[in-house]
């Protein structure tokens, strides 16, 4: 069977596996946010933290409990790493130091778990289960709360009210991310993924050489951080190891969780919004992007130019055996295009072209299909921009879901698109100007500034993989990646917030001859073209100095 064809099957096995869950997951999410009752457990929940779950929240109330949350979560695990060695199953490993400790907490908290650290050698078991594995779950619950604000918005008219942040992160948490959790992680032990407190075993290697393998309660958080779009392994090898991802089922498996919920959340919005062909022309728009960076990825690196390279049948480089070039071509694109920083293969190696699609999928802003939550709320601003871009064209007042979409609305989603290019751009720039960027490059020319303009990239669009090549570990990119996820993260979530608050008090536009339909594969080619022209236009000269001159030098 020739690689092609499997690569080919793969890709359809996943797709067909997305369509089959994406209606009746999506409207187990829809039930679950929309439900009036509250589980026995939710309930002690909401009595341990003093919360009122059926308060009415208007948009600042709501992004009051989104930022004070997430202070005290960092601070939380700020003080677990920096007191690890004073807990529990700390396997003697001295504390975090205070900069690394910093970054690491921006990181998990920002949903983006970015990593300058080996796992195995750095962390306590306490601190993987109690810090980064809970904020795995919580990270993600708020990105989803956020999502569905956003979708009240849409769906609400003259209120202003978007549901209550405390019920939204609760549920998601307990209803959604919880029991898939505890049922893949049994299937990831089943398939030999490893779940122990061992402090390790030391083994004997074929040359002679003694090794230090690390145990630990490793198929817990490596479901949660593939369901959560979150990405920090437990070890430094990360889903390339065979602890954490044994075999091409388990692959396949891993992209499957990083997938089903970011491409079953337009079904819960259509739901919500009482239109499901309006999910319809979400969906499709991230199904376009998302493909045809699978296809691209996969192609170049089967085309890997050189004598080594053709004798193994593609770029190699890099790459698990176990895997394969499209299991690993399929693992990079997913996790690029969701807010997952896992891999499953060395980024650095992989061709330069290859390299450049993956940087352009985290700057589309990581919404094709996104991370669990952002994704949606990121291609709804999009779509915004759409509706307001065919407004200029046709020269009538923009509206979408019954809503005009005015000067206040389109200044919102227009900072929100700013945000993270801003702060890659400027980050990487004054990087590269600072004697700090040239020593973190291990290489020169333009695959060097590929490994910092990946870094920063990665960092504002909480997705937190890296191209493996860039010495990240100082204070000064512990420090400046650290603001860079923190800003990426909750500055967006302040506009979508403000602009879920904006559509929610608006009053029903009637529809007329002259509305664009918005359910349509003429609005879905319109909202693909907008991603692309804005990410293009914006990262475009940035490309052009990294990946693509490398990958056109070849």
């Amino acid at each position: 069977m020739s690689p092609v064809f499997l690569d080919v099957l793969q890709i359809s096995a996943l797709v067909v596996a997305l369509v089959l869950v994406h209606r009746p997951f999506g409207d187990y999410m829809a039930a679950v946010y929309t439900s009036k009752k509250h589980l026995r457990a939710e309930r002690w929940i909401y009595r341990a933290i003093g919360a009122d779950p059926d308060a009415e929240m208007r948009w600042t109330a709501y992004l009051r409990g989104v930022l004070a949350f997430s202070v005290a979560g960092m601070l939380l695990l700020y003080l677990l790493q920096r007191l690890q060695d004073h807990l529990p199953l700390s396997l003697g490993f001295a504390p975090i130091p205070a900069d690394q400790a910093f970054n690491t907490a921006a990181s998990f908290v920002a949903n983006t778990n970015w990593q300058s650290y080996s796992g195995e050698s750095a962390m306590g078991h306490l601190v993987q289960m109690a810090g980064l594995a809970v904020q795995n779950f919580v990270s993600a619950a708020v990105g989803m709360a956020v999502a569905i604000a956003l979708v009240r918005g849409f769906a609400r008219f003259r209120s202003g009210q978007l549901g209550n942040f405390w019920s939204d992160l609760v549920r998601g948490v307990v209803r959604i991310l919880l029991p898939i959790a505890t049922v893949f992680a049994l299937v990831l032990v089943a398939r030999g993924a490893i779940q122990n407190l061992s402090g390790g075993e030391t083994v004997h290697t074929l040359g002679g050489a003694a090794q230090r393998l690390t145990g630990g309660p490793v198929a817990s958080q490596e479901v949660i951080k593939e369901l959560g779009t979150n990405g920090g392994g437990f070890y430094n090898a990360n889903s390339a190891h065979p602890f954490e991802n044994p075999d091409g089922i388990t692959n396949y498996l891993e992209m499957f969780l990083i997938l089903v919920i970011p491409f079953s959340l337009p079904r819960t919005f259509g739901r919500m919004v009482g239109s499901v062909r309006q999910g319809y022309a979400i969906v499709a728009a991230m199904a376009v992007i998302c493909l045809a960076g699978i296809v691209a990825v996969t192609v170049i690196e089967h085309q890997a130019p050189g004598a080594a390279s053709q004798l193994a049948g593609g770029g190699m480089e890099g790459k698990e055996q176990r895997f394969g070039i499209g299991g690993s071509s399929m693992f990079s694109v997913v996790t690029t295009m969701t807010s997952t920083g896992a891999v499953n293969s060395f980024h650095d190696s992989f061709q330069g072209l290859s390299g450049g699609v993956l940087i352009f999928g985290m700057a589309l802003g990581e919404i094709a299909p996104g991370g669990v939550g952002s994704g949606l709320y990121g291609m709804l601003i999009m779509a915004v921009i759409a509706v307001f871009v065919a407004g200029l064209m046709v020269g009538r007042t923009p509206e979408y879901l019954g809503k005009k979409i005015g000067a206040r609305e389109i200044k919102l989603a227009s900072c929100y698109i700013l945000i993270t290019p801003a702060l890659v751009l400027i980050g990487t720039a004054v990087a590269m100007a600072l004697p700090d960027g040239e020593e973190a490059m291990t290489n020169i020319g333009p695959h060097g500034f590929s490994e910092v303009l990946y870094a920063y990239t990665s960092a504002a669009n909480n997705n937190g993989s890296a191209f493996a090549g860039f010495g990240a570990n100082t204070t000064y990119f512990n420090t400046t990646l650290g603001l860079a996820m923190l800003l990426g993260r909750f500055l967006p979530m302040v506009f979508v917030l403000a602009l879920a608050g904006s559509l929610a008090r608006q009053r029903r536009v009637p529809v007329t001859a002259g509305t664009l339909r918005t359910h349509r594969p003429l609005f879905s080619g319109l909202l693909v073209a907008c991603v692309v022209i804005v990410a293009g236009l914006t990262f475009f000269p940035a490309l052009s100095l990294g990946p693509l001159a490398e990958g056109l030098s070849v």
